[in-house]
């Protein structure tokens, strides 16, 4: 009786739950079956730059969207320097250098309540595509080169903010990797390239997180512009993965409104003043659009909106202390130490006397430039924070050393060198110029501004207790990283970065940032040098799936700092990895585990990484691919152990072919360690296909491959057999068959027989492709 009761119970739970939810397909569907053709029209473009259009006769309200990713950019006008003050969390770059999704979830809710707050329904953020080049302007906004981790990042800041009834709109997609001529730019990408590379973030993130949005790229993918490629938007997004809100135009990205329509762009913004949607109402009564078509596109569109106005508090406030905390706990967990000469950090208390060299010491670069650009609710600075720590008996002295715009004077040079020799310890903040890397144009080069390396070269000359902390939003040079004893990467940190260095600098926040993209020596080594940025409108990734650290570890390329690099003030140890089983079937889940240890005197996190290396030889591949990623915290002494699941996927590559994921059946390498070139634990799997892909035989096809195929092997065999004249000996024969399948193997079946001398004739070919492809 009392389990009966608990079973109604539960079920009754359930049902109530299920009748509570809101069903917007239904609603929205009932209101659609009431617009006019014109009313279903004007619902593809916004109202205004922010906002989208109100029909209140049929009872539709409007929708505010403003910028993200790192902030609620509450915008007062089409004027991007004028915003509502709110929290400016570190940049996406410095974000997922953190490698801890859960973080990103957490700041995800913040700005959730935020939206929430400022009446913004939906977000306009984050941003998961590529860095394909450290030259990309928009490097700062995104991720990472990897798409793992980036798919991991964007899948937590989305949770996270839709979990507050605020919409996320993952961009920009596909293929938005540089910023010169982005509006008309050809993004040329094999299906490979773009299935393996360019797609697996955003994928991750709809297939897990479901956004409310994607926003479509300005740029063209192999012909089609993003607004209108129906490849992208219907038979990728949707019907691949699944994706179940609609989608918008980047700001400015639609070219022909109706062929967007038919390609699946819900929503053009901003407002057209009407132009568009006229052009939408004519093709309908003309017959070049199918009205069927336009109602799908308000249908999708319809449910979000009334989602988001259903989940919108209106007297919903945020915590503006609390947030800043968060914003600097986040930027300190996502610097990276990048090199610490005899322990040179944190600080000792011995330092007493510590030079702070660097205009960004006082006025810091914390985000960066274009639409992300927001106004902090407040912001602090490395200068203030640490000085009033005011350790017992330590002095500072300060110089400017540089001015913002990237130049340096040489008094100013030496003031700053003056300070250094006086002092213990030189800490000369560093990093980029507002002016050197944006939105609307990508960087020219890797460096930093002359004078400012001038300067670095100038204190570490006369200081050999030298510091550099860089402020930058991509990868950058460093010619005199051999002179100085410590590098500090810091990142765009956002409005507590400053508050957040202090900690790191001073010891109470131990570093676990890890690179999140690789810093090459010169940019000739990087992989799409040197047509980066193209500038012929058909950018041609002919670098295809070496990206990143696939390029370098691939091609032996040593990099300044390696992908996953970063350096701790504790040691970390790994050991015992092992896995389920050393053979598999490729539908079958393995379960990877390993130990690692906290063997240093402070607590602190460290970041175990597993990559899968295909040892065999058949299909091209990266040398290595991150497929799996953990952040530990351990006090000293302390051991975890972490375990991951590996299934088809993290060892598949994209046949183009079979339009589909594949293995390739063999020997495959899990490594695990701390960066991509530290990998000191290895096993090996040997992988096997549970349904091998099966290639359609033709005439044209490939001796090998005719060898290849399950069906055809034994015929091969025979052919081979028959070209090795008899009364040879073993040795002989080998050597001989050696050479007629180096001969023969890629030549189409059908040209074997005329070199066959009638062993192989045209019937035979026949019989044989009927029974292979049968």
């Amino acid at each position: 009786m009392k389990q009966t009761c608990i079973l109604l119970f539960v079920g009754l739970c359930a049902f109530n739950a299920q009748a509570q939810t809101p069903d917007y397909k239904q609603k929205a569907q009932e209101i659609l079956a009431k617009m006019t053709l014109e009313e279903k029209a004007s619902l593809c473009s916004g109202q205004s730059f922010w906002e989208t259009k109100a029909i209140d006769r049929v009872g539709i309200p409007s929708m505010f969207m403003t910028d993200g990713p790192h902030g609620v950019r509450m915008a007062t006008g089409s004027d991007f320097t004028q915003s509502k003050p709110a929290t400016c969390f570190p940049t996406a770059s410095a974000l997922a250098a953190s490698w801890d999704p859960q973080l990103a979830e957490t700041i995800g809710q913040a700005l959730g309540e935020e939206a929430q707050a400022l009446n913004v329904q939906i977000l306009l953020g984050p941003g998961a595509n590529m860095k394909r080049s450290p030259l990309g302007g928009r490097n700062f906004e995104y991720f990472s080169e990897d798409p793992i981790l980036a798919g991991r990042m964007a899948t937590g800041l989305i949770k996270g903010v839709q979990s507050k009834g605020v919409g996320a709109s993952l961009k920009h997609f596909a293929a938005n990797n540089q910023e010169f001529e982005r509006y008309s730019n050809n993004s040329e990408i094999d299906l490979r390239t773009l299935n393996e590379i360019y797609f697996p973030a955003f994928e991750m993130a709809v297939r897990e997180a479901q956004p409310w949005t994607v926003m479509c790229a300005y740029n063209k993918v192999n012909g089609f512009y993003a607004s209108e490629s129906p490849f992208l938007l219907t038979e990728t997004l949707r019907k691949r993965w699944g994706f179940g809100g609609f989608v918008v135009s980047d700001w400015g990205a639609v070219v022909d409104r109706v062929a967007g329509v038919k390609a699946g762009l819900n929503l053009e913004m901003p407002a057209s003043s009407g132009i568009n949607d006229a052009k939408i109402v004519q093709a309908v009564k003309s017959g070049a659009l199918a009205e069927a078509d336009l109602n799908d596109m308000v249908l999708q569109y319809l449910q979000i909106l009334l989602k988001a106005k259903a989940l919108h508090q209106a007297d919903a406030k945020f915590d503006a202390n609390a947030h800043h905390a968060l914003a600097r706990k986040a930027a300190g967990e996502s610097m990276v130490l990048l090199k610490n000469e005899g322990g040179i950090l944190p600080v000792k208390p011995g330092a007493k006397n510590i030079a702070i060299i660097g205009a960004f010491a006082k006025t810091p670069r914390y985000q960066g430039a274009g639409s992300s650009q927001m106004n902090p609710t407040k912001l602090s600075n490395v200068y203030e924070e640490w000085t009033a720590q005011k350790v017992a008996g330590q002095n500072f002295a300060y110089a400017e050393g540089y001015d913002l715009e990237g130049n340096s004077t040489a008094t100013q040079i030496a003031e700053a060198v003056g300070a250094a020799k006086k002092a213990q310890l030189a800490v000369i903040f560093t990093g980029l110029p507002n002016s050197y890397e944006s939105e609307g144009f990508d960087r020219n080069n890797l460096d930093l501004p002359e004078a400012y390396n001038k300067l670095i070269e100038a204190v570490a000359a006369v200081q050999p207790n030298t510091v550099v902390v860089l402020m930058n939003g991509s990868a950058v040079a460093m010619p005199w990283a051999g002179k100085v004893k410590g590098i500090l990467e810091a990142w765009l940190g956002g409005q507590g970065g400053g508050a957040a260095l202090a900690d790191v600098l001073s010891g109470k926040v131990n570093p676990s940032g890890k690179l999140s993209e690789t810093f090459p020596v010169r940019l000739e080594d990087t992989p799409a040098f040197p047509d980066f940025p193209n500038r012929s409108g058909n950018a041609r990734y002919n670098e295809g799936v070496f990206i990143g650290y696939r390029h370098y570890n691939t091609r032996k390329i040593k990099p300044l700092y390696a992908f996953g690099y970063g350096l701790s003030y504790t040691s970390f140890q790994f050991s015992n990895l092992k896995l389920s089983k050393t053979e598999a079937l490729d539908n079958e889940v393995v379960e990877a585990q390993v130990d690692v240890r906290n063997t240093g005197k402070v607590a602190g996190a460290e970041v175990v990484q597993l990559y899968v290396h295909d040892a065999q030889n058949g299909i091209v591949r990266p040398e290595l691919e991150l497929k799996h990623f953990e952040k530990v915290f351990l006090e000293p002494g302390a051991q975890k152990t972490v375990k991951f699941s590996l299934s088809k996927r993290d060892f598949a590559y994209f046949d183009v072919n079979s339009n589909d994921w594949q293995i390739q059946e063999g020997l495959f390498e899990i490594r695990v360690g701390n960066s991509s070139d530290h990998l000191p634990l290895h096993v090996s799997l040997n992988l096997k296909s549970a349904n091998p892909v099966k290639h359609q035989l033709t005439r044209f096809s490939l001796m090998k491959t005719l060898r290849d195929h399950p069906k055809g092997h034994a015929v091969y065999e025979q052919l081979m057999g028959n070209l090795v004249p008899p009364g040879l000996d073993e040795a002989a024969k080998q050597k001989q068959r050696k050479m007629m399948e180096s001969f023969f193997n890629d030549m189409p079946v059908f040209k074997f027989i005329n070199m066959s001398g009638g062993r192989f004739t045209e019937e035979m070919l026949q019989g044989v492709l009927q029974m292979a492809n049968n």
